[in-house]
């Protein structure tokens, strides 16, 4: 459902204090919006939210040495081969692809499942939690889709705190690139990698509706780099 976004404002100055109580750099005063007042949001729908972590999931398990032929059956039998990117389909049928940096995929599945209300937490400071892997379906047990989603009470997060939680990784996203280049300390464990996956994640499943946004891209077009 598509409601008005939160003032975009407010928002920010949450922003601006998180970054102050992490330690990190301030940001630019100039430094635009996500979102202009008077916009809309919306969250993708949550099978769509459920599919794209499911199809991260078995990349991410192809990473780690889940066979081709296991991870297509699964595919297959969840009817989510269509849901592949062109760089998914051929990082798992044919091993192409940088498996380092799809490893980081991890942290996007982390971001999808705090948006669907399955973590409680998306700390700015820390990495996803142990138990992460256990939320997921479990695919060495060939675990189908349909009894993942019996075992696991989904509770999509509102659309205007998802926008939200946009805006503070947006500020993240910049905020830990400064902090590196200038080699400053980190707040926690992780660095910016984590960060731009998280808010992969974020920018791709939250809508914005209005006068200066274009319709909804898909996985591979999100633009990280402003």
């Amino acid at each position: 459902m598509t409601v008005p976004a939160p003032d975009p404002r407010e928002v920010r100055a949450a922003s601006r204090d998180e970054l102050q109580r992490l330690g990190l750099p301030p940001l630019p005063a100039q430094f635009p919006l996500v979102w202009e007042p008077g916009d809309k949001v919306t969250l993708r729908p949550t099978a769509e939210l459920e599919a794209r972590l499911a199809v991260l999931n078995v990349v991410l398990a192809r990473c780690y040495g889940m066979p081709q032929e296991a991870a297509m059956s699964w595919l297959l039998s969840a009817r989510l081969v269509e849901s592949l990117t062109r760089p998914e389909w051929q990082f798992v049928i044919a091993d192409k692809g940088d498996r380092r940096a799809l490893a980081l995929h991890l942290e996007a599945i982390n971001g999808l499942t705090w948006l669907l209300g399955v973590t409680p937490h998306l700390d700015p400071a820390q990495p996803a939690a142990e138990g992460l892997v256990d939320t997921l379906p479990d695919l060495r047990k060939a675990e189908t889709m349909d009894h993942w989603r019996s075992r696991t009470l989904v509770a999509p997060r509102d659309a205007p705190t998802a926008a939200a939680m946009l805006d503070l990784y947006y500020c993240l996203d910049w905020a830990y690139l400064e902090a590196e280049r200038h080699r400053s300390r980190l707040p926690g464990v992780i660095d910016s990698h984590t960060i731009g996956q998280r808010r992969w994640a974020l920018e791709w499943a939250v809508t914005l509706v209005g006068p200066y946004h274009d319709p909804p891209r898909g996985w591979e077009e999100i633009d990280l780099s402003t």
